[in-house]
Protein backbone atom coordinates (compact mmCIF):
# COMPACT_ATOMS: atom_id res chain seq x y z
CA UNK A 1 0.00 0.00 0.00
CA UNK A 2 1.32 3.17 -0.90
CA UNK A 3 2.32 6.24 1.47
CA UNK A 4 -1.39 7.37 3.17
CA UNK A 5 -1.73 11.33 4.30
CA UNK A 6 -3.76 9.60 7.13
CA UNK A 7 -5.07 6.70 8.75
CA UNK A 8 -7.48 6.68 11.43
CA UNK A 9 -7.21 3.22 13.47
CA UNK A 10 -8.89 1.74 16.54
CA UNK A 11 -12.30 3.24 16.07
CA UNK A 12 -16.25 1.68 15.75
CA UNK A 13 -17.09 2.72 11.92
CA UNK A 14 -20.79 3.72 11.41
CA UNK A 15 -21.60 2.25 8.12
CA UNK A 16 -25.35 2.70 6.60
CA UNK A 17 -25.99 -1.09 7.17
CA UNK A 18 -23.56 -2.03 9.93
CA UNK A 19 -21.19 -1.14 12.47
CA UNK A 20 -17.90 -2.80 12.36
CA UNK A 21 -14.75 -2.09 13.90
CA UNK A 22 -11.89 -1.32 11.35
CA UNK A 23 -8.94 1.29 10.55
CA UNK A 24 -9.38 4.30 7.41
CA UNK A 25 -7.10 5.22 5.18
CA UNK A 26 -7.13 8.73 3.70
CA UNK A 27 -5.72 10.37 0.82
CA UNK A 28 -5.87 13.48 -1.05
CA UNK A 29 -9.10 14.05 1.06
CA UNK A 30 -10.41 10.95 -0.22
CA UNK A 31 -11.29 7.81 1.74
CA UNK A 32 -8.61 4.96 -0.15
CA UNK A 33 -9.00 2.05 2.52
CA UNK A 34 -11.18 0.66 4.55
CA UNK A 35 -9.95 -2.61 6.78
CA UNK A 36 -7.85 -3.66 9.87
CA UNK A 37 -4.13 -2.44 8.89
CA UNK A 38 -1.59 -4.96 9.88
CA UNK A 39 1.22 -3.52 11.74
CA UNK A 40 4.28 -5.67 9.84
CA UNK A 41 3.07 -4.63 6.25
CA UNK A 42 4.59 -0.96 7.22
CA UNK A 43 2.14 1.35 6.14
CA UNK A 44 3.33 4.84 6.63
CA UNK A 45 1.14 8.00 7.33
CA UNK A 46 1.67 11.23 7.69
CA UNK A 47 -0.76 11.37 10.73
CA UNK A 48 -1.82 8.56 12.48
CA UNK A 49 -5.28 9.26 14.24
CA UNK A 50 -6.27 7.24 17.29
CA UNK A 51 -10.17 6.65 17.59
CA UNK A 52 -9.95 3.50 20.22
CA UNK A 53 -13.20 3.81 22.45
CA UNK A 54 -14.92 6.34 19.54
CA UNK A 55 -17.52 5.83 17.43
CA UNK A 56 -16.36 7.02 13.65
CA UNK A 57 -19.35 8.16 11.84
CA UNK A 58 -19.78 9.92 8.48
CA UNK A 59 -19.89 13.87 8.97
CA UNK A 60 -23.61 15.60 9.30
CA UNK A 61 -24.54 17.06 6.40
CA UNK A 62 -26.82 20.08 7.42
CA UNK A 63 -29.48 20.76 5.05
CA UNK A 64 -30.96 23.79 5.98
CA UNK A 65 -28.66 26.75 7.67
CA UNK A 66 -28.74 30.16 7.16
CA UNK A 67 -25.32 31.93 7.50
CA UNK A 68 -26.06 35.81 7.28
CA UNK A 69 -24.05 37.45 4.23
CA UNK A 70 -23.78 39.08 2.73
CA UNK A 71 -25.13 42.23 3.75
CA UNK A 72 -26.55 42.16 7.44
CA UNK A 73 -22.89 42.96 8.97
CA UNK A 74 -23.07 41.87 12.43
CA UNK A 75 -25.08 39.23 11.68
CA UNK A 76 -24.26 35.49 11.87
CA UNK A 77 -21.07 34.75 9.13
CA UNK A 78 -19.70 31.93 7.46
CA UNK A 79 -16.47 32.03 9.43
CA UNK A 80 -18.48 32.33 13.02
CA UNK A 81 -21.40 29.77 11.74
CA UNK A 82 -19.21 27.37 10.03
CA UNK A 83 -17.03 26.50 12.75
CA UNK A 84 -20.05 25.69 15.09
CA UNK A 85 -20.96 23.65 12.05
CA UNK A 86 -17.35 21.72 12.68
CA UNK A 87 -17.47 21.46 16.08
CA UNK A 88 -20.49 20.04 16.23
CA UNK A 89 -19.70 17.38 13.94
CA UNK A 90 -21.11 18.64 10.96
CA UNK A 91 -18.75 18.56 7.42
CA UNK A 92 -21.51 19.91 4.60
CA UNK A 93 -24.00 22.41 4.59
CA UNK A 94 -26.49 23.90 2.26
CA UNK A 95 -27.08 27.49 2.68
CA UNK A 96 -30.58 29.08 2.59
CA UNK A 97 -31.40 32.36 0.43
CA UNK A 98 -31.76 34.26 3.19
CA UNK A 99 -31.12 36.32 5.38
CA UNK A 100 -28.36 38.24 3.20
CA UNK A 101 -29.24 41.23 1.91
CA UNK A 102 -29.52 40.84 -1.24
CA UNK A 103 -30.86 37.33 -0.62
CA UNK A 104 -29.75 34.49 -2.97
CA UNK A 105 -32.69 34.96 -5.40
CA UNK A 106 -30.49 36.24 -8.81
CA UNK A 107 -27.10 34.95 -10.40
CA UNK A 108 -25.65 38.36 -8.86
CA UNK A 109 -26.64 37.66 -5.89
CA UNK A 110 -25.89 34.31 -5.87
CA UNK A 111 -22.26 35.55 -6.78
CA UNK A 112 -22.48 37.84 -4.01
CA UNK A 113 -22.83 34.97 -1.27
CA UNK A 114 -19.72 32.64 -2.72
CA UNK A 115 -17.57 35.77 -2.89
CA UNK A 116 -18.80 36.13 0.50
CA UNK A 117 -17.89 32.69 1.29
CA UNK A 118 -14.38 32.29 -0.35
CA UNK A 119 -11.66 31.39 2.45
CA UNK A 120 -14.20 31.96 5.34
CA UNK A 121 -16.04 28.33 5.68
CA UNK A 122 -14.32 25.50 7.43
CA UNK A 123 -16.65 23.15 5.62
CA UNK A 124 -17.80 22.58 2.23
CA UNK A 125 -21.34 23.86 1.43
CA UNK A 126 -23.58 24.27 -1.45
CA UNK A 127 -26.27 26.84 -2.25
CA UNK A 128 -30.38 27.30 -2.30
CA UNK A 129 -31.56 29.88 -4.34
CA UNK A 130 -35.11 31.43 -3.88
CA UNK A 131 -38.00 31.71 -4.86
CA UNK A 132 -40.05 34.79 -4.16
CA UNK A 133 -42.89 37.14 -5.84
CA UNK A 134 -41.49 39.32 -9.65
CA UNK A 135 -38.19 37.01 -9.68
CA UNK A 136 -39.69 33.81 -11.83
CA UNK A 137 -36.72 34.91 -14.81
CA UNK A 138 -34.11 34.40 -12.36
CA UNK A 139 -34.88 30.36 -11.52
CA UNK A 140 -33.39 29.17 -14.95
CA UNK A 141 -30.30 30.79 -14.71
CA UNK A 142 -29.63 29.77 -11.09
CA UNK A 143 -30.48 26.40 -11.87
CA UNK A 144 -27.58 26.91 -14.16
CA UNK A 145 -25.38 28.52 -11.99
CA UNK A 146 -25.79 25.09 -9.70
CA UNK A 147 -27.93 25.86 -6.52
CA UNK A 148 -28.99 22.56 -4.96
CA UNK A 149 -32.55 23.68 -5.34
CA UNK A 150 -34.92 26.62 -4.24
CA UNK A 151 -36.72 27.98 -1.21
CA UNK A 152 -40.00 29.08 -1.20
CA UNK A 153 -41.87 31.08 2.13
CA UNK A 154 -45.91 29.96 2.33
CA UNK A 155 -45.87 32.26 5.48
CA UNK A 156 -44.64 35.59 5.68
CA UNK A 157 -40.56 35.18 7.06
CA UNK A 158 -41.12 38.22 9.09
CA UNK A 159 -37.85 40.32 8.16
CA UNK A 160 -38.86 44.03 7.84
CA UNK A 161 -36.20 45.04 5.60
CA UNK A 162 -37.39 45.91 1.99
CA UNK A 163 -34.75 44.12 -0.07
CA UNK A 164 -35.71 40.86 1.69
CA UNK A 165 -37.04 37.78 1.17
CA UNK A 166 -40.54 37.19 0.61
CA UNK A 167 -43.26 34.90 0.34
CA UNK A 168 -44.90 33.74 -2.42
CA UNK A 169 -48.45 34.13 -3.23
CA UNK A 170 -50.62 31.57 -5.11
CA UNK A 171 -49.95 32.62 -8.68
CA UNK A 172 -46.32 32.50 -8.02
CA UNK A 173 -45.89 29.13 -6.02
CA UNK A 174 -48.13 27.37 -9.02
CA UNK A 175 -45.51 29.13 -11.91
CA UNK A 176 -42.60 28.80 -9.68
CA UNK A 177 -43.35 25.25 -9.53
CA UNK A 178 -43.91 25.05 -13.42
CA UNK A 179 -40.24 26.14 -14.08
CA UNK A 180 -38.22 24.47 -10.71
CA UNK A 181 -39.90 20.85 -12.33
CA UNK A 182 -38.49 22.00 -15.74
CA UNK A 183 -34.84 22.39 -14.22
CA UNK A 184 -34.99 19.01 -12.51
CA UNK A 185 -34.69 20.36 -8.83
CA UNK A 186 -36.10 20.42 -5.99
CA UNK A 187 -38.18 23.25 -4.35
CA UNK A 188 -38.11 23.17 -0.30
CA UNK A 189 -41.43 25.03 1.15
CA UNK A 190 -41.87 26.52 4.43
CA UNK A 191 -45.17 24.93 4.92
CA UNK A 192 -47.30 27.46 7.51
CA UNK A 193 -50.56 28.54 5.79
CA UNK A 194 -50.35 32.33 5.79
CA UNK A 195 -54.30 33.62 5.93
CA UNK A 196 -54.27 30.79 9.41
CA UNK A 197 -51.51 32.29 10.55
CA UNK A 198 -51.68 36.26 10.33
CA UNK A 199 -55.59 35.96 11.68
CA UNK A 200 -54.55 34.45 14.66
CA UNK A 201 -51.23 36.62 15.15
CA UNK A 202 -53.66 39.75 14.91
CA UNK A 203 -56.45 38.32 16.98
CA UNK A 204 -53.35 37.68 20.19
CA UNK A 205 -51.49 41.50 19.39
CA UNK A 206 -55.45 43.31 19.50
CA UNK A 207 -56.17 41.54 22.46
CA UNK A 208 -52.73 41.78 24.00
CA UNK A 209 -52.36 38.21 24.33
CA UNK A 210 -48.45 37.76 23.95
CA UNK A 211 -47.77 35.02 26.51
CA UNK A 212 -45.47 32.16 24.28
CA UNK A 213 -48.45 29.37 24.87
CA UNK A 214 -50.56 32.12 22.65
CA UNK A 215 -47.59 32.33 20.45
CA UNK A 216 -47.65 28.88 19.71
CA UNK A 217 -51.59 28.88 19.50
CA UNK A 218 -51.20 31.56 16.75
CA UNK A 219 -49.38 29.01 14.60
CA UNK A 220 -51.12 25.46 15.44
CA UNK A 221 -50.41 22.56 13.45
CA UNK A 222 -53.60 23.09 11.30
CA UNK A 223 -51.68 25.92 9.50
CA UNK A 224 -48.65 23.26 8.86
CA UNK A 225 -51.20 20.62 7.09
CA UNK A 226 -53.18 22.85 5.16
CA UNK A 227 -49.78 24.40 3.47
CA UNK A 228 -48.75 21.26 2.81
CA UNK A 229 -52.04 19.84 1.04
CA UNK A 230 -51.98 23.15 -1.10
CA UNK A 231 -48.62 22.52 -2.08
CA UNK A 232 -49.02 18.88 -2.77
CA UNK A 233 -51.77 19.70 -5.06
CA UNK A 234 -49.77 22.44 -7.25
CA UNK A 235 -46.97 19.67 -7.24
CA UNK A 236 -49.28 17.17 -8.83
CA UNK A 237 -50.24 19.64 -11.22
CA UNK A 238 -47.11 20.56 -12.21
CA UNK A 239 -44.59 17.89 -11.59
CA UNK A 240 -42.44 19.44 -9.04
CA UNK A 241 -40.04 17.72 -6.49
CA UNK A 242 -40.87 19.06 -3.48
CA UNK A 243 -39.13 19.17 0.02
CA UNK A 244 -40.86 20.40 3.09
CA UNK A 245 -38.44 21.74 5.60
CA UNK A 246 -38.87 21.91 9.83
CA UNK A 247 -41.84 19.56 10.02
CA UNK A 248 -42.98 19.49 13.31
CA UNK A 249 -46.41 17.44 13.56
CA UNK A 250 -46.93 13.56 12.71
CA UNK A 251 -50.04 14.48 11.08
CA UNK A 252 -48.19 16.51 8.32
CA UNK A 253 -45.53 13.45 8.29
CA UNK A 254 -48.62 11.18 7.41
CA UNK A 255 -50.12 13.40 4.48
CA UNK A 256 -46.43 13.90 2.94
CA UNK A 257 -46.26 9.97 3.30
CA UNK A 258 -49.12 9.10 1.89
CA UNK A 259 -48.71 11.59 -1.48
CA UNK A 260 -44.80 9.71 -1.79
CA UNK A 261 -47.14 6.24 -1.87
CA UNK A 262 -49.20 7.42 -4.35
CA UNK A 263 -46.57 8.55 -6.14
CA UNK A 264 -45.09 11.98 -5.76
CA UNK A 265 -41.69 12.46 -5.56
CA UNK A 266 -41.57 14.56 -1.78
CA UNK A 267 -39.53 14.15 0.84
CA UNK A 268 -39.36 16.18 4.44
CA UNK A 269 -37.22 16.86 7.46
CA UNK A 270 -37.72 17.90 10.66
CA UNK A 271 -35.05 19.53 13.12
CA UNK A 272 -33.34 18.66 16.75
CA UNK A 273 -35.58 21.45 18.75
CA UNK A 274 -39.09 19.56 18.00
CA UNK A 275 -37.39 16.53 18.98
CA UNK A 276 -35.18 17.56 22.28
CA UNK A 277 -37.74 20.42 22.83
CA UNK A 278 -41.05 20.94 23.84
CA UNK A 279 -43.57 24.20 24.25
CA UNK A 280 -43.45 23.91 27.54
CA UNK A 281 -39.56 24.62 27.03
CA UNK A 282 -40.68 27.95 25.05
CA UNK A 283 -42.73 28.89 28.32
CA UNK A 284 -39.67 28.56 30.57
CA UNK A 285 -36.85 29.32 28.23
CA UNK A 286 -38.43 32.23 26.20
CA UNK A 287 -37.13 34.15 23.15
CA UNK A 288 -34.26 31.73 22.80
CA UNK A 289 -36.18 28.54 21.90
CA UNK A 290 -38.78 30.66 19.70
CA UNK A 291 -39.02 29.43 16.06
CA UNK A 292 -41.43 28.81 13.21
CA UNK A 293 -43.31 26.35 13.13
CA UNK A 294 -43.38 26.97 17.27
CA UNK A 295 -41.96 23.82 19.33
CA UNK A 296 -45.08 21.37 20.00
CA UNK A 297 -46.33 19.38 23.01
CA UNK A 298 -44.58 16.76 24.91
CA UNK A 299 -46.95 13.89 22.99
CA UNK A 300 -46.89 15.51 19.27
CA UNK A 301 -42.95 15.13 19.88
CA UNK A 302 -42.69 11.37 20.76
CA UNK A 303 -45.17 11.03 17.32
CA UNK A 304 -42.38 12.39 15.50
CA UNK A 305 -40.07 9.91 17.08
CA UNK A 306 -42.60 7.54 16.47
CA UNK A 307 -42.25 8.45 12.80
CA UNK A 308 -38.59 8.75 13.00
CA UNK A 309 -38.42 4.78 13.94
CA UNK A 310 -40.55 3.56 11.51
CA UNK A 311 -38.94 5.57 8.74
CA UNK A 312 -41.67 8.19 7.80
CA UNK A 313 -38.77 11.08 8.34
CA UNK A 314 -35.96 11.32 5.72
CA UNK A 315 -33.46 13.59 7.54
CA UNK A 316 -33.02 15.94 10.30
CA UNK A 317 -31.92 19.76 9.60
CA UNK A 318 -30.66 22.00 12.14
CA UNK A 319 -32.78 24.97 10.66
CA UNK A 320 -29.55 27.58 12.22
CA UNK A 321 -31.15 30.66 12.11
CA UNK A 322 -29.05 33.27 14.12
CA UNK A 323 -29.67 36.95 14.94
CA UNK A 324 -28.08 39.36 16.98
CA UNK A 325 -28.52 38.63 20.86
CA UNK A 326 -30.62 41.56 21.28
CA UNK A 327 -33.43 40.46 18.83
CA UNK A 328 -34.21 38.00 21.59
CA UNK A 329 -33.42 39.49 24.62
CA UNK A 330 -35.12 43.29 24.00
CA UNK A 331 -38.07 42.54 22.30
CA UNK A 332 -40.81 43.63 24.23
CA UNK A 333 -43.03 40.34 23.94
CA UNK A 334 -42.55 36.99 22.28
CA UNK A 335 -44.44 37.66 19.07
CA UNK A 336 -42.01 40.50 18.62
CA UNK A 337 -38.85 38.31 19.11
CA UNK A 338 -36.99 37.09 16.22
CA UNK A 339 -38.20 33.65 15.52
CA UNK A 340 -35.44 31.24 15.16
CA UNK A 341 -33.40 28.74 17.03
CA UNK A 342 -29.35 28.93 16.85
CA UNK A 343 -29.02 25.04 16.78
CA UNK A 344 -26.32 23.85 14.54
CA UNK A 345 -23.27 23.34 17.15
CA UNK A 346 -25.49 20.70 18.67
CA UNK A 347 -27.61 18.77 16.03
CA UNK A 348 -25.65 15.44 15.97
CA UNK A 349 -24.77 15.74 19.88
CA UNK A 350 -28.69 15.93 20.43
CA UNK A 351 -29.53 13.16 18.24
CA UNK A 352 -27.28 10.77 19.57
CA UNK A 353 -28.87 11.76 22.99
CA UNK A 354 -31.98 11.77 22.13
CA UNK A 355 -32.01 9.07 19.97
CA UNK A 356 -29.78 6.75 20.31
CA UNK A 357 -28.70 6.66 24.02
CA UNK A 358 -32.76 7.20 25.20
CA UNK A 359 -34.42 5.66 23.22
CA UNK A 360 -32.09 3.20 21.33
CA UNK A 361 -32.48 4.13 17.93
CA UNK A 362 -29.49 2.51 15.58
CA UNK A 363 -27.21 4.65 14.82
CA UNK A 364 -27.32 3.34 11.66
CA UNK A 365 -30.63 4.89 10.97
CA UNK A 366 -29.25 8.08 12.60
CA UNK A 367 -26.22 8.42 10.09
CA UNK A 368 -28.81 7.82 7.67
CA UNK A 369 -30.87 10.94 8.70
CA UNK A 370 -28.07 12.83 9.68
CA UNK A 371 -25.98 12.29 6.12
CA UNK A 372 -26.99 10.42 3.49
CA UNK A 373 -30.51 11.38 3.00
CA UNK A 374 -29.17 14.67 2.57
CA UNK A 375 -26.87 13.60 0.16
CA UNK A 376 -29.10 11.30 -1.82
CA UNK A 377 -31.79 14.11 -1.60
CA UNK A 378 -29.54 17.08 -2.87
CA UNK A 379 -26.94 15.67 -5.47
CA UNK A 380 -24.29 15.16 -3.24
CA UNK A 381 -23.79 11.22 -3.83
CA UNK A 382 -21.68 9.41 -4.57
CA UNK A 383 -18.91 12.35 -3.15
CA UNK A 384 -20.84 13.17 0.47
CA UNK A 385 -23.03 11.23 2.83
CA UNK A 386 -21.19 8.18 3.64
CA UNK A 387 -18.21 5.98 4.61
CA UNK A 388 -17.13 4.25 1.50
CA UNK A 389 -13.83 3.88 -0.09
CA UNK A 390 -13.97 6.64 -2.99
CA UNK A 391 -16.23 9.34 -1.09
CA UNK A 392 -14.70 12.14 0.27
CA UNK A 393 -12.95 11.43 3.97
CA UNK A 394 -15.99 14.11 6.04
CA UNK A 395 -15.95 12.50 9.24
CA UNK A 396 -16.46 12.62 13.16
CA UNK A 397 -15.10 10.56 15.99
CA UNK A 398 -17.96 10.71 18.82
CA UNK A 399 -17.26 9.75 22.20
CA UNK A 400 -20.74 7.85 23.75
CA UNK A 401 -19.44 6.92 27.17
CA UNK A 402 -18.84 10.94 28.46
CA UNK A 403 -20.93 13.42 29.61
CA UNK A 404 -20.59 17.30 30.13
CA UNK A 405 -22.99 19.97 30.21
CA UNK A 406 -23.43 22.98 27.50
CA UNK A 407 -22.00 25.80 28.27
CA UNK A 408 -22.78 29.71 26.93
CA UNK A 409 -18.58 29.90 26.66
CA UNK A 410 -18.05 26.60 24.31
CA UNK A 411 -20.57 28.27 21.77
CA UNK A 412 -18.94 29.30 18.62
CA UNK A 413 -21.84 31.51 17.25
CA UNK A 414 -21.60 35.04 16.51
CA UNK A 415 -23.83 35.57 19.21
CA UNK A 416 -23.92 33.05 21.97
CA UNK A 417 -27.20 32.11 22.60
CA UNK A 418 -29.40 28.66 22.46
CA UNK A 419 -32.08 27.12 23.98
CA UNK A 420 -29.21 24.23 24.56
CA UNK A 421 -27.50 26.25 27.48
CA UNK A 422 -27.10 24.17 30.46
CA UNK A 423 -28.44 20.72 28.78
CA UNK A 424 -26.63 17.94 30.03
CA UNK A 425 -25.51 15.15 27.28
CA UNK A 426 -23.81 12.05 27.23
CA UNK A 427 -22.33 12.20 24.52
CA UNK A 428 -19.94 14.38 22.45
CA UNK A 429 -17.90 15.14 19.51
CA UNK A 430 -14.16 15.09 19.80
CA UNK A 431 -12.73 15.81 15.94
CA UNK A 432 -14.19 16.50 12.87
CA UNK A 433 -12.74 15.74 9.73
CA UNK A 434 -13.35 17.80 6.14
CA UNK A 435 -11.73 15.81 3.00
CA UNK A 436 -9.52 14.45 4.91
CA UNK A 437 -8.10 17.74 7.17
CA UNK A 438 -8.97 17.85 10.98
CA UNK A 439 -11.17 21.54 10.83
CA UNK A 440 -11.43 20.52 14.96
CA UNK A 441 -10.68 18.92 17.91
CA UNK A 442 -12.24 18.97 21.34
CA UNK A 443 -9.42 20.22 23.08
CA UNK A 444 -7.75 22.69 20.39
CA UNK A 445 -11.03 23.92 19.45
CA UNK A 446 -10.61 25.14 15.43
CA UNK A 447 -7.57 24.12 13.50
CA UNK A 448 -6.09 25.51 10.58
CA UNK A 449 -7.24 28.40 7.85
CA UNK A 450 -10.89 27.82 6.43
CA UNK A 451 -10.53 25.92 3.47
CA UNK A 452 -14.08 24.92 2.87
CA UNK A 453 -15.24 24.69 -0.70
CA UNK A 454 -18.43 25.23 -2.96
CA UNK A 455 -20.24 22.15 -4.16
CA UNK A 456 -22.12 23.34 -7.49
CA UNK A 457 -24.87 20.72 -8.34
CA UNK A 458 -25.39 20.36 -11.84
CA UNK A 459 -28.47 19.78 -14.28
CA UNK A 460 -27.38 16.21 -14.88
CA UNK A 461 -27.07 15.47 -10.91
CA UNK A 462 -30.69 16.99 -10.61
CA UNK A 463 -32.19 14.72 -12.91
CA UNK A 464 -30.94 11.72 -11.52
CA UNK A 465 -31.99 12.28 -8.34
CA UNK A 466 -34.45 9.62 -8.20
CA UNK A 467 -37.30 9.39 -4.89
CA UNK A 468 -36.46 6.64 -2.88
Amino acid sequence: MKRLDTIIVGGTVVFLETIQRCDIGIRQGKIVYIGAFDSDEGVQAEQIIDATGLHVMAGMIDAHVHLNEPGLGDWEGFVTGSSALAAGGCTTFLDMPLNGIPPTVTVDALQQKVSAAENATYIDYACWGGLVPGKLEHLEPLAEAGVCGFKAFMSAPGDPDEEAFRNVDDETLLEGMRRIARTGQVLALHAEYEPIVSQLTMACLAEQRLSPADYTASRPIAAEVAAVQQALGFAQETGCRLHFVHISSAEAVHMIQQARAEGMDVTLETCPHYLALTDHDLEQIGAAAKCAPPLRSAAQQEQLWQCIASGEIDMITSDHSPCPSALKTEASNIFDAWGGISGAQHSLELMLEEGHLRRDLPLTLLTRLLSWEPARRFGLLPQKGEIRIGADADLVLVDLQTNYRIEQEQLYYRHKHSPYIGRELHCRVEQTISRGRVVYTRGLGMIGKPMGQRIGITKEQAAEIAPR
